[in-house]
């Protein structure tokens, strides 16, 4: 058990610079409360299982969603100084997997923005910030 008011954040992203303003804040927290902070960036299977049946998933498509994962994560790296970070890449549905993943590692609060790289397609918080508010197993700061 820890003396700090967060012991563990967990701050999601996709990468885009509408999330960044959820990473800035949790690395914020983190430097304030010392706090381990772990970046997630979830690669959704999402978009996969809504695309057309006509259209053809190219053989790598993983690969470039890994990039594009690790250069998100990289970039969080590097403005996090002062703060012990964690990076992890989680494969899912983005609510799911950042659920489950502050569940099995007790984390103590889940920092995640509004809307992200489909906010056009989303109402008010985003469907992904709205169902991690709605099950998360600690609470949630929701930036905007």
């Amino acid at each position: 058990m820890t003396n700090r008011l967060f012991g563990k954040i967990l701050v999601a992203t996709d990468g885009s610079e509408r999330k960044m303003a959820a990473v800035e804040e949790a690395l914020t927290i983190g430097r304030a409360c010392g706090s381990t902070v772990i970046a997630a960036y979830v690669m959704d299977v999402g978009v996969f299982e809504s695309a057309s049946p006509d259209v053809v998933v190219v053989r790598d498509t993983w690969s470039v969603i890994q990039r594009e994962a690790e250069a998100a994560l990289e970039r969080i790296r590097t403005i996090a100084d002062g703060v012990d970070l964690q990076t992890v890449t989680l494969k899912g549905k983005p609510a799911v997997e950042v659920v489950k993943y502050a569940t099995e590692n007790t984390v103590d609060l889940i920092v995640i923005g509004t809307k992200g790289k489909r906010g056009f397609e989303l109402l008010l918080l985003g469907s992904v910030a709205e169902k991690v508010v709605q099950s998360a197993p600690c609470k949630v700061l929701v930036v905007k």
